[in-house]
């Protein structure tokens, strides 16, 4: 594998290996926030907002509902009422009056008593009519005779508006031995019911109803909430898709909190049962309402993270590359000159071969040495060299084009390539710089010293390598040295 791919492949595992960490570890911290957020919401509404509602609805029905309830009861033990009965019944429009009465002082829709001995029904507007036990009207009246229970609530159409629905509390009434002796109580338009159910749930942004011992639905609202509610066709919890399979525990447990699907949908339950009533209150909450905050905080906690991971590899990737560079550079660059090391131009060298063959250019190489160069070591010391090596380095930078290259060939000498240069315009290169060094002074120790170089020239043959091609030029180098140095010796023409 070459080295820039090996630098590449390593560069994107690295990449990989951060993303991972760090989309693994932003992940993980968003998903764990995500899990204990839904905890505790779930924790919220089964032990503080659905039965705080409940409390608070069972508030409402005992201001709305209740109230009727007991108004009944004290019909019930109404001396009055009792005594009237006792008596035969004779004057029914008192009977009538004291319904008014009790219907105008406390706000019902309508009071009624049916005595067990005469079976007339007397309601507000004097006798309605006979109850009969073979009416299918009045089976409601057969039933209450019947209970174990002082009364019961029910909803049953209005005696008295053709075509209503009202809820009746129904009250037994016995004489002073005991004995059953009637029917009484008030109604309630179930109209006004639901829009009070309506009420609640726009208030409490909850599903709202309430069923029977039986697990009958026998009141909700018209704007409906919940799966329980929803089902308009469904008249009991053991119908209702979800509901039906935990309807046997809630009428068996009466109150507690419960939790069901339907239709892909979770929903919290809080189920209380209501002994003025003998009715249960549920509310029911979809999990959507309550998680679509924490699900939206998810989202955008994870686009943050994914956003932040994506700067941060940006930036190490920058990095990355910018380190490698400086990496590239240092393998390739002289530390003490700042010129191409010889690793470097044996790339170099070869690419410009290889220019040089496609193209059919000419291609020379200058292959310099600095005069004396030892003795300046001995005399002066090392650090004299390595300032007279930085020096002429910045003179060889200083007179060549950019397309040339130079660099550092080992000890006192430079190698020099020229593209597109034939062997007079080399040599003439060549000279020139020979003649800049000459010229120059170069201080160390606020001494001034004066160096020469020697410079050997050869141009480039087709089929030959690129050590062939820098022999050629030391050959010629070492036959300026020769000749006694401080001079440029260059193959001669027509070589080739």
């Amino acid at each position: 594998m070459a080295p820039a791919q090996q630098r590449l492949t390593t560069h994107s595992r690295l990449i990989t290996i951060i993303f991972l960490l760090m989309g693994g570890g932003f992940l993980l911290t968003s998903l764990s926030n995500y899990y204990v957020s839904r905890a505790e919401i779930r924790d919220s509404i089964i032990n503080t907002e659905l039965p705080l509602t409940s409390d608070n609805v069972y508030s409402e029905i005992q201001k709305d509902l209740v109230r009727p309830t007991l108004i009944a009861s004290m019909m019930a033990r109404d001396t009055f009422l009792r005594d009237w009965v006792i008596a035969g019944e004779r004057n029914t429009p008192q009977m009538t009056h004291y319904l008014n009465e009790v219907k105008d002082h406390y706000g019902a829709t309508s009071s009624f008593f049916v005595s067990e001995r005469t079976r007339a029904y007397y309601s507000t507007r004097g006798i309605l009519r006979k109850v009969n036990d073979q009416d299918p009207r009045d089976v409601w009246y057969t039933r209450v005779r019947n209970l174990k229970e002082t009364h019961e609530i029910n909803v049953d159409p209005d005696e008295i508006t053709p075509g209503a629905m009202s809820i009746y509390i129904n009250y037994r009434v016995l004489d002073y031995n005991g004995n059953f002796i009637g029917v009484t109580g008030v109604g309630l338009s179930a109209d006004t019911v639901t829009r009070l159910i309506d009420e609640y749930q726009e208030r409490y942004g909850r599903g709202i109803f309430l069923i029977d011992a039986a697990g009958r639905i026998t009141l909700r609202g018209r704007a409906h909430r919940g799966s329980g509610s929803q089902a308009a066709p469904v008249s009991s919890i053991l119908e209702a898709p979800g509901l039906r399979d935990i309807a046997p525990a809630i009428l068996k447990a009466s109150s507690g909190s419960f939790e069901y699907t339907n239709a892909g949908e979770h929903h919290f339950l809080n189920v209380r049962h209501l002994p003025e009533l003998k009715w249960f209150l549920i509310v029911d909450k979809p999990d959507n309402q309550a998680f679509n905050a924490v699900q939206r905080t998810l989202i955008i906690n994870l686009l943050l993270c994914l956003t932040t991971t994506m700067i941060v590899l940006w930036v190490v990737h920058l990095a990355l590359l910018r380190h490698q560079q400086q990496l590239e550079v240092i393998a390739t660059t002289d530390r003490l000159t700042g010129l191409s090391n010889r690793r470097a131009l044996d790339v170099l060298l070869s690419q410009k071969i290889r220019e040089a063959t496609r193209q059919k250019t000419p291609l020379t190489a200058i292959l310099i040495d600095i005069d004396h160069f030892r003795t300046i070591n001995e005399t002066r010391g090392p650090l004299a060299g390595d300032r007279i090596l930085s020096e002429i380095a910045q003179t060889l930078r200083n007179n060549l084009r950019a397309s040339d290259v130079a660099c550092r060939w080992g000890g006192e000498e430079f190698l020099i390539s020229l593209a597109d240069t034939d062997l007079e315009a080399a040599t003439q290169v060549a000279c020139t710089l020979r003649e800049k060094v000459e010229n120059s002074l170069y201080f160390f120790e606020n001494e001034a010293l004066r160096v020469s170089v020697s410079a050997g020239v050869a141009l480039f043959r087709t089929g030959e390598t690129a050590d062939q091609f820098i022999a050629r030029a030391e050959a010629m180098l070492q036959h300026a040295k020769e000749e006694g140095r401080n001079r440029v010796c260059r193959e001669p023409i027509g070589a080739n």
